[in-house]
């Protein structure tokens, strides 16, 4: 029997938890590490550009890309993107966005022995499954965060506004004739005590 359950109060956890713990002889219990579409979604939504900008290009050439085709698409380096992409992953762990265990999306593959005690990485990979959830998150993310580019002239700001009709009594933007200098409350019980 396999049961997912989302979510539960916290009374509720601590109740199963003991129940559980009771039976733990006769059950087998495990944690479901897979990225999904949501958790990669989550992930991706806490990288940095150029983090993202990594996974994507890991995941546009299908889970394995060379090492030097992504130092050019970053000549600072890898270390930055790689760096937030460990981060991301621990951060997920702090918050409970996945459990503990969940393997990082995009792995290192090293080339060659070790030269002067450190290797340098020849490429960067993404599992099959991954792969189709970090795709589908992908096409998600970029529904969510762009926008159709601006295709027209911008519209004068003096322009009248299209729902308006020609003839309408609309107040006007502009005045050909300077506008009255308004008193303050100050001004004005001045000039009544004047008057009065």
């Amino acid at each position: 029997m396999r049961i997912t359950i989302e979510g539960a109060s916290e009374e509720f956890e601590h109740k199963l938890l003991a129940l559980l713990a009771e039976h733990r002889d006769e059950l087998s219990v495990s944690v479901d590490t897979a990225w999904d579409d949501d958790r990669a979604m989550v992930f991706l939504n806490t990288l940095n550009e150029d983090a993202r900008q990594f996974v994507r290009l890991v995941v546009e050439s299908d889970g394995h890309l060379e090492a030097a085709v992504l130092r050019e698409a970053f000549p600072r380096g890898l270390r930055g993107p790689t760096v937030a992409l460990t981060y991301a992953l621990k951060r997920g762990y702090k918050h409970g966005w996945w459990p503990e265990g969940t393997e990082a999306p995009v792995t290192v593959i090293y080339g060659g022995g070790p030269q002067d005690g450190w290797r340098q990485a020849s490429a960067y990979e993404m599992s099959g499954a991954d792969l189709l959830a970090f795709r589908a998150a992908l096409a998600r993310y970029d529904a969510t965060t762009s926008r159709p580019p601006w295709d027209e002239e911008a519209p004068s700001a003096f322009a009248v506004n299209p729902g308006w009709a020609a003839d309408a009594d609309a107040p006007r933007a502009l005045y050909d004739d300077p506008p009255i200098a308004l008193k303050s409350p100050k001004e004005e019980q001045d000039e009544r005590g004047l008057r009065g």
